[in-house]
């Protein structure tokens, strides 16, 4: 047996010796001689031609091949922006076991690279659609344009569905919005900065397990070009008034440090009409709230990465965003019954002002195995409100001016860590851990103006409540392919110990939720080109922060809201099957079962005339949707996609008196095209149609809206000019609500046929380079309501 041990360690040392006695290495720098990082080195056989061997350079400029064979071989260099070089032949025998072999790079002349046309690329997986939208020569002039390009979401006055589906939540590279005004972030959010869509229908177990429906995740560009480049953009158009705006961005990449910074100014221009008329006893109540504004925005942003080498990385980005809002509503209330008719007018004055800002360092290893992030998130955001409410003219209708003074802050502390581990291309695993600490205040002051003239605190409505919330949650998940099947599952548990405090009221409420999350997928490749998956999700939805403060708000003389600090969180089964036809959307089918239901409430007091908005907790909410997706390529000349969804929506709760049992189907047809026109025009139209369906408790009936785009480049492609035409459609939102005593008409209208110009100027660098960080932090922080 020791003979035997002693012949196989020999062996084993033999065949070192043989292997491992032969290397190449050496060192490549630019004509400067400073060293170049990430440069390409591959080492041929020349008498096979084939490559054997390949590396980039190390953060010295290095690279060494070991454990070669006895041969002849030769070496290529290449890098972006530099000429390729190639070596003489050179032999590795007994003579010489070691060759060291150094090169000088030469910047390479090129003319700038241009980026030709190219459609957005669709891709369906089984917990994911993902719309690509960098390259595309689409033209989006801000986020609610890129909305519109995801198959089936539709865009009305601020407000997402999909398809008929609400509770939609959207991220900003996985971290949360729902601390902002989601119809301001529309408008105003450039749409140059967005490098994909996710609409995330099934989240897995690395997504917090918040919310009840899809998940829009929105990616932003990060700077993969060599060298110095930027933009500069103006806006120009017409909504109800001139709206403009105009930013600037500028980065660069340059051997390990990566930097970009931007900096904007927006002046938006919107109106929004509401006309309710309702029955109260014996009386009609008709109620119209004209309410025109030009919010200005502020934003500031900045991100440097630092690749210390080829596997570790610091990067940290910070943004700040002010929005101002000046903004008078006029209120008319026209009492009409059999003998008279009563008018009474008031004026809402609004003065609000936003500040937002965030700070996200982070830490990343990636040996191309094994990935480690290490990410901190920190939010601090400032609300100021101040809220008058009076008469005008004269009015025989009693009513006392009202003022309110509405001040919220927000801060939130977020840490987490993610390892993944890349077995091979059939299977990979990965594990993470989060703490979110958040912390909020909202004081709401208010004062009713007495006989006098003099504001006297209303101390039925002044309210100052104060959350404190942590939350904390592991993961675990994998995926695994073998052969035509592909599985992936994962386990998320959150533990979240929330306690709010009325400061004004002397009370504390406290709770605390402890669950796990299961999610899980499966597919297979039913043939070439078609795929079959099936994929289940449970989640929760937390009320927000602003449901849970018991404040009255009044928005008219006899429209209020209310919160409810006895909400409790509801719980989501959600299934989903997809078709696909070469990774693109083809059929589907997805059913989500919501226990607990957040439901926002109208009810109306016979007494007082007023109706009051609350959010409640309803016994059940069924959701049933099924659609059909379908290119447009097939017509010669034309890019895009057409398709059609079926939705079911059912709201039922016994505890409501009376009894609460709505439900209705709708069906909606959506359009995104693109076709070249003469003279390099690029031209696009985007269309939709819905036949109505349930929003709460509205039932609407059908809407629909069409855009135009037109654009051409000037200056070799660097000027791109565009023009667009929203709102072809003059079709007003119209709703009806019939449920206990309360028999309402509700017109919304925004404005329609908007024009807008916008010229976009690039400057600097076109050279790509494929070294940039991955998205982390896949996920939101909180709830905080975008009212506030």
């Amino acid at each position: 047996m020791e003979f035997k041990k002693t012949i196989l360690l020999a062996f084993t040392m033999l065949m070192q010796v043989l292997h491992a006695q032969y290397s190449v290495n050496g060192k490549i720098t630019d004509g400067d001689n400073t060293p170049l990082v990430f440069a390409n080195v591959i080492l041929y056989n020349n008498q096979t031609n084939k490559a054997v061997d390949a590396m980039a350079t190390t953060d010295t400029g290095t690279y060494f091949f070991e454990d070669q064979k006895v041969g002849q071989y030769r070496i290529e260099v290449s890098m972006l922006g530099y000429n390729t070089s190639v070596s003489k032949v050179f032999k590795l025998d007994s003579s010489r076991t070691t060759f060291t072999l150094n090169f000088s790079l030469q910047s390479e002349q090129l003319d700038e690279v241009i980026v030709t046309y190219k459609k957005p690329i669709i891709k369906q997986t089984a917990e994911k659609l993902i719309v690509d939208i960098e390259k595309s020569e689409m033209i989006n002039t801000n986020l609610q344009d890129v909305m519109k390009k995801i198959p089936g979401v539709i865009v009305t006055n601020g407000t997402i569905n999909y398809g008929g589906q609400g509770n939609i939540r959207i991220l900003i590279n996985g971290k949360t919005t729902d601390y902002m005004d989601v119809a301001a972030l529309l408008r105003e959010m450039p749409a140059d900065n967005i490098a994909r869509v996710e609409l995330i229908q099934q989240p897995g177990a690395e997504y917090d397990a918040e919310g009840s429906g899809p998940i829009i995740n929105i990616i932003l560009k990060r700077n993969v070009k060599l060298g110095t480049h930027g933009n500069l953009k103006t806006t120009m158009g017409y909504v109800e008034d001139f709206l403009y705006g105009t930013s600037a961005s500028i980065a660069s990449y340059k051997n390990k440090l990566n930097w970009q910074t931007s900096a904007g100014y927006n002046r938006s221009s919107w109106r929004e009409d509401l006309i309710i008329s309702r029955k109260v006893l014996d009386e009609t109540y008709q109620q119209t709230s004209i309410s025109p504004f030009d919010p200005e925005t502020f934003r500031i942003n900045g991100r440097i990465d630092y690749y210390i080498n080829d596997k570790n990385t610091l990067g940290v980005s910070a943004n700040r965003i002010q929005s101002q809002s000046d903004r008078i509503t006029s209120n008319s209330t026209t009492i009409i019954n059999e003998t008279s008719e009563t008018n009474l007018l008031t004026d809402n004055s609004f003065d609000r002002d936003r500040i937002t800002f965030t700070l996200n360092p982070y830490y990343e290893f990636d040996d191309q195995k094994n990935k480690v992030t290490l990410d901190f998130n920190y939010i601090d955001y400032d609300y100021e409100n101040e809220n008058n409410l009076f008469k005008i003219d004269e009015s025989p209708i009693e009513y006392n001016n009202q003022r309110y003074f509405q001040d919220a802050t927000y801060e939130i502390f977020t840490y987490k860590g993610d390892y993944k581990r890349m077995g091979n291309d059939n299977f990979s695993w990965g594990a993470g851990a989060k703490y979110s600490k958040i912390d909020s205040d909202s004081d709401l002051q208010s004062f009713t103006q007495n006989e006098e003239g003099v504001f006297v605190d209303n101390v039925s409505q002044t309210n100052r409540f104060l959350i404190d919330e942590s939350i904390l949650a592991l993961y675990s998940k994998f995926n695994a392919k073998l052969n035509k099947w592909s599985f992936s599952g994962g386990l998320r548990w959150e533990e979240s110990d929330t306690k709010g405090t009325s400061v004004t009221q002397a009370e504390t409420r406290s709770r605390t939720i402890s669950k796990f999350f299961p999610s899980i997928s499966l597919g297979r490749k039913i043939a070439n080109q078609i795929s079959a998956n099936v994929a289940y999700s449970y989640r929760i939805q937390r009320p927000s922060y602003g449901s849970l403060n018991s404040f009255v708000y009044y928005y008219d003389p006899f429209t209020f809201e209310a919160g409810n600090p006895n909400l409790k969180p509801a719980f989501t089964n959600s299934f989903q099957f997809n078709l696909t036809y070469e990774e693109q959307p083809f059929f589907s089918v997805s059913y989500r079962e919501t226990t607990d239901a957040l439901f926002e409430i109208i009810t109306q007091n016979d007494v007082s005339a007023e109706t009051s908005r609350s959010v409640i907790n309803l016994a059940k909410n069924n959701n049933l949707s099924t659609s059909l997706f379908a290119p447009l390529d097939f017509i010669e000349g034309l890019d895009g996609f057409t398709g059609v969804i079926a939705n079911y929506n059912e709201y039922m709760s016994e505890r409501l008196t009376p009894a609460l049992d709505l439900s209705q189907w709708s069906f909606t047809w959506y359009t995104s095209a693109e076709y070249k026109l003469p003279w390099g025009i690029n031209s696009e139209i985007s269309g939709y149609y819905t036949t109505g369906g349930l929003e709460g408790q509205i039932e609407y009936k059908w809407i629909a809206g069409i855009d135009i785009a037109l654009s051409k480049k000037f200056l070799n492609d660097r000027l791109k000019v565009s023009v667009e035409l929203e709102e072809i459609l003059n079709r007003k939102f119209l709703g009806n609500i019939t449920y206990d005593n309360v028999n309402a008409d509700i017109v919304n209208d925004w404005p329609r046929q908007n024009l807008y110009l916008q010229l976009n100027y690039s400057f600097g660098s076109k050279f790509n380079k494929n070294k940039k960080r991955g998205n982390v932090s896949k996920e939101e922080q909180d709830r905080i309501n975008n009212k506030n």
